[in-house]
């Protein structure tokens, strides 16, 4: 901003959004401060570089306001679980992967666990087949973000809507 400014040219925009034109930088400066406003380089990779006259404490609360406003309207992606057993039935496992396709179709990731208890824990091969069983009874495309993974409490993986 202001004396700051080292090109030289620069295209120069007052505060009402009218352009200028090229003019000296020295001469910009001049032209802001006998306003009582300050010259602040919006755009400095452009040939050549653009200023604006502006008071500088209210562009910087109306840049801040631009922010916020597009950090309100982002979608903050949530992690949703759904737990599953290996004693689950087919109708369980249906119950279980409509409330997931819910979850993906509001634009969420959805991790499935399963824990496994005593003796559940030798029989990893079939607990991988009710994740697979799982799996198929969704309608909606997924992908997945992390395959099964060994955790010390059981296995769980982590999908995502697919496109």
């Amino acid at each position: 901003m202001n004396n700051q400014i080292k090109a030289s040219p620069v295209r120069v925009i007052d505060e009402q959004g009218k352009n200028l034109g090229e003019m000296d930088t020295q001469e910009a400066i001049r032209l802001a401060s006998s306003r009582a406003l300050d010259l602040i380089e919006v755009s400095p990779d452009a040939i050549p570089p653009v200023c604006r006259i502006v008071n500088l404490g209210k562009w910087k609360y109306e840049q801040a306001k631009k922010q916020r406003a597009q950090k309100a309207h982002q979608k903050q992606v949530e992690l949703k679980g759904i737990r599953i057993t290996m004693r689950s039935s087919l109708h369980d496992l249906g119950t279980r992967a409509r409330q997931a396709e819910k979850f993906l179709n509001e634009g969420n990731k959805v991790r499935v666990e399963m824990l496994l208890k005593g003796r559940e824990r030798a029989n990893e091969t079939f607990a991988r087949g009710k994740f697979a069983e799982f799996t198929s009874l969704l309608s909606v495309s997924y992908k997945m973000e992390q395959d099964i993974k060994r955790e010390p409490r059981g296995l769980s993986l982590i999908i995502v809507k697919g496109k």
